[in-house]
């Protein structure tokens, strides 16, 4: 007779546990190598404009000052506005510029002129080729 081997009833049970000490050791060298390079890194330096420099202007802007009733007007040196029909406006703005597209023109609204106005004046002068238009505001006090 055969001798007849017996199985046990016992089946191995798989591990849920997860072996973290690897882990841990990679995360150990990572921040090693992170720490002895960081000082090689330089930081980016940006130049950013102070407001002093970004105030100073050569010569003064020419002010273009848009009233409630849609009338446009020119201020000379001595700030006194002298009437411009819509038609002449880009013709005079360039007269004021002396030849240098780079001098700044400033539209000054009047609080209730119409919006559309304001933005007819900006569109003209842009189509026309003045680089530099902006819009004066009125910084009030809180």
């Amino acid at each position: 007779m055969a001798l007849v081997g017996r199985r046990t009833g016992r089946r191995r049970r798989m591990m849920a546990e997860i072996n973290v000490v690897p882990y841990v050791d990679v995360m150990l060298v990572l921040v090693v190598i992170l720490m002895v390079a960081a000082p090689f890194v330089n930081p980016s330096i940006v130049n950013l404009p102070s407001v002093a420099k970004a105030g100073q202007q050569k010569g003064e802007p020419v002010r273009i000052v848009v009233r409630a009733d849609g009338r446009t007007s020119i201020l000379d040196a001595a700030k006194r506005e002298q009437a411009v029909a819509p038609g002449e406006l880009v013709n005079a703005v360039r007269q004021r510029q002396g030849g240098n597209p780079q001098t700044p023109v400033v539209i000054e609204g009047d609080r209730q002129a119409r919006y559309e106005a304001v933005l007819k004046v900006m569109s003209d002068l842009q189509k026309a080729g003045v680089e530099r238009v902006g819009l004066l505001v009125e910084l009030t006090q809180r």
